[in-house]
């Protein structure tokens, strides 16, 4: 049968539905499952570098135990720690993103301390516990331990903090670190401790200067308390206010104190008002039961049956990270700009790692939170409209941090899914200027990772793109990760070009995203960057996170044409049993999570199988090690929630997803309009990772894929599992997903 005849056939099964109710089974507790410490550990897997936040799906403040001083590199919470400095109040995403504007809170019995190292109290694991609605932890020496609990909302928390019986009970509020700007004022009337922080990470490492920018807080207390501050040592220069902290006495006593923050980044007023909405009384249980439920609710979108406890734990988890992100900025109609320094009306979201979630975290999201998506699309045209560019990273304002300006994936995947909620016109503009103006500068800088006094970096090297049809290795940093992701990219601007009725755009991108192949070595077979001249430069220049290995299969929207470089199917799947078998596959990182599904497009979908299965069983474990690499904002979650399911994004824009290996006997995933996806494996097990037939909606399905449109028209994907490799799916022969 020929291609063209499978592609028919593919598409004429769309046309099939059959619906199943949804939702978690009846009384089951799914904030149960997760474990928010997965990643929080090293180990024999790795070091996911995670943080057991407390905090609302999407909330814009976490709340979680520091065991150290964030920084950039650096986390709040580290595992191997055994003392703990305060709860922080923390807006940080990742690792290699630093915290801004945020409030530390801390229970203290005896002097008053306000250094780090002198106020932080030695824990054990053993008295922790850590969920999406509830942290608890036991803190100092027997005898004379504190304990600690919290839940929160969007923008506010609640602690409770019980003292040792008749000890001097205090509270510590730290407004802002050593050598920062911020204040606090206190006001016993009032009982009522206010403040700011104004530092942000990303000041060094993006352009903006924000003078407006602040972390408000308001910290109010159950109980009467004697108050003070103490001062910045040394003071700041330019510092208007000495004080950078507080702290709240108790007359000594048996009842334990609570304390409610508010958090914003409008105001002291507006925190305010968020904590009067969200936590206005002291019923600590109340707020932690609305916690939970939010959670219970994004979490039950998602039913699966057949998975052993460890991997519910594990699965679960991954959702729960995957749902922390992009952090929205919304005030109950407001919201700060940190594009230009202003109060706006409306919504808006930050903390998209655009190079790490335009994979298949935002995918995800169209599945699981789609009436978060047109919010999230608008957010970035209105970083667009006020900054000059959509971000690659706001954190919350722009970072020259990683490459390309994969926001033109997510506008292209949300339009192509028909979300709706953002404007098409200006999101056209944005990503036409995405593809087509270089950044200022462009052709003196060679925009190194992290590089200070830049401008916005947005498609470094681009000026050289437009001549040469690729990036030169010798003038600009990454220059082949770089060209190869701006093709992908330019594939991603046609497609929104194309759905504005620009037709002759639509084929000027779409011939552009094909510059790929001008870094196709034939003499080696492996992508390698070039040089102005044209030459050829080391096969290990201009790579990001990566090498000639694993961005060689970096063609996401081509893959056809990526198989008629190398030769054929049967050359490209050589390449990739080389691939795998050389153990050059690095899952930790993102530019690797497609490359197993590539067997589905050579005829060879059970290598897929049996590829994904081995690096579920391997990358991923129900332990604190249990998630290798930097989660980078719930990309490495993603990946898992997808492959355990049963399929996975190799080119999120398409609205195409290729069939794995599910880990799951049944799934049900409660879609947008209600309508529910339902995927069946028969005779699944540890030992049955190969697909022997699959009929979606009822009709043999002959290809390794399903759609968007098969989900939301709730059909249903029923696969039979087996021990051995079996021939379904290997006469199909890859088109290229045009």
């Amino acid at each position: 049968m020929t291609v063209s005849r499978y592609v028919v056939l593919a598409c004429a099964l769309l046309g099939l539905a059959g619906v199943v109710a949804g939702g978690p089974a009846r009384g089951e507790d799914l904030v149960d499952l997760v474990h928010p410490l997965i990643g929080t550990g090293g180990g024999p897997i790795g070091y996911g570098r995670t943080m057991p936040v407390v905090t609302p799906p999407f909330g814009m403040t976490g709340w979680v135990a520091q065991t150290r001083q964030s920084g950039h590199p650096g986390l709040s919470y580290y595992h191997k720690d055994r003392s703990i400095s305060g709860f922080v109040g923390t807006h940080q995403a990742a690792l290699w993103m630093g915290d801004y504007g945020e409030v530390v809170i801390m229970p203290e019995s005896g002097a008053a301390r306000s250094g780090v190292a002198e106020r932080a109290l030695p824990f054990s694991h053993r008295d922790e516990v850590a969920r999406p609605d509830y942290y608890r932890v036991v803190m100092g020496p027997e005898g004379r331990a504190i304990r600690a609990e919290m839940t929160a909302a969007a923008h506010a928390a609640l602690f409770r903090f019980t003292f040792p019986a008749g000890a001097a009970r205090r509270v510590m509020v730290e407004a802002s670190r050593p050598g920062y700007a911020g204040g606090v004022r206190v006001d016993e009337a009032k009982g009522e401790i206010t403040g700011y922080d104004p530092r942000r990470s990303d000041a060094d490492l993006g352009p903006l200067k924000l003078p407006q920018f602040r972390g408000y807080f308001v910290v109010q207390f159950s109980r009467p308390a004697r108050m003070s501050v103490y001062p910045a040592m040394p003071p700041p220069d330019g510092a208007t206010d000495r004080e950078r902290g507080a702290f709240a006495t108790f007359d000594p006593g048996t009842d334990a104190v609570e304390v409610r923050v508010g958090t914003s980044f409008i105001s002291v007023e507006q925190a305010r008002e968020n904590l009067r909405r969200e936590i206005p009384g002291w019923d600590f249980e109340a707020v932690r039961r609305t916690l939970h439920d939010a959670w219970q609710e994004k979490l039950g979108r998602i039913a699966v049956e057949g998975l052993d406890d460890a991997q519910r734990h594990i699965f679960y988890t991954a959702l729960y990270h995957a749902l922390l992100y992009p952090r929205s900025l919304s005030e109950y109609g407001r919201y700060y700009g940190a594009f230009d320094d202003r109060v706006h009306e409306g919504a808006s979201y930050t903390d998209f790692a655009t190079w790490d979630i335009f994979r298949a975290e935002f995918s995800l999201l169209t599945l699981v939170a789609p009436e978060r998506v047109g919010g999230m699309i608008q957010a970035l045209l209105q970083d667009y409209r006020q900054g000059g560019w959509m971000p690659k990273w706001p954190n919350p304002s722009y970072t020259n941090i990683m490459i390309g300006t994969h926001a033109d994936s997510l506008v292209a995947e949300a339009i192509g899914k028909g979300f709706a909620g953002f404007d098409r016109s200006l999101a056209w503009e944005a990503v036409r200027k995405d593809a087509t103006v270089p950044p200022d500068g462009d052709a003196t800088n060679d925009w190194r990772d992290r590089k200070p006094g830049t401008p916005y970096e947005a498609r470094g090297g681009l000026g050289h793109a437009l001549r040469l049809g690729y990036i030169p290795a010798d003038r600009t940093a990454e220059a082949a990760s770089s060209t190869l992701d701006d093709a992908y990219d330019d594939w991603c601007v046609a497609q929104v070009a194309k759905a504005v009725g620009r037709r002759t755009e639509y084929e000027h991108f779409l011939r552009r995203s094909m510059d790929y192949r001008t870094l196709f070595n034939p003499a080696t077979g492996f992508m390698q960057a070039r040089k102005l001249d044209g030459s050829w430069a080391g096969p290990d220049a201009g790579w990001t996170e990566g090498g000639k290995w694993v961005y060689t299969f970096d063609v996401l929207h081509d893959v056809g044409g990526l198989i008629g470089l190398m030769g054929g199917r049967a050359a490209l799947a050589a390449r990739l049993d080389r691939y795998f078998d050389g153990n050059y596959d690095w899952h930790s990182n993102e530019p690797s999570h497609h490359v197993p599904y590539l067997y589905d497009f050579v005829g060879q979908p059970w290598k897929t199988q049996a590829r994904v299965r081995e690096i579920m069983r391997t990358e991923y474990a129900d332990t604190v090690s249990g998630l290798d690499g930097d989660d980078d904002c719930g990309q490495m979650s993603a990946w898992y929630v997808f492959s355990a399911l049963g399929f996975y994004p190799v080119n999120p824009a398409s609205g195409v997803y290729m069939i794995g290996s599910p880990l799951v006997s049944r799934a049900r995933l409660r879609m947008a309009d209600g309508a529910v996806f339902t995927v069946v494996a028969d005779r699944n097990g540890a030992d049955d990772p190969y697909i022997r037939s699959a009929m979606l909606g009822g009709a043999p399905l002959p290809v390794p894929m399903l759609t968007y449109q098969d989900m939301m028209a709730a059909r249903t994907l029923h696969l039979v599992m087996a021990a051995r490799p079996g021939r379904w799916g290997a006469r199909w022969i890859a088109p290229g997903l045009r």
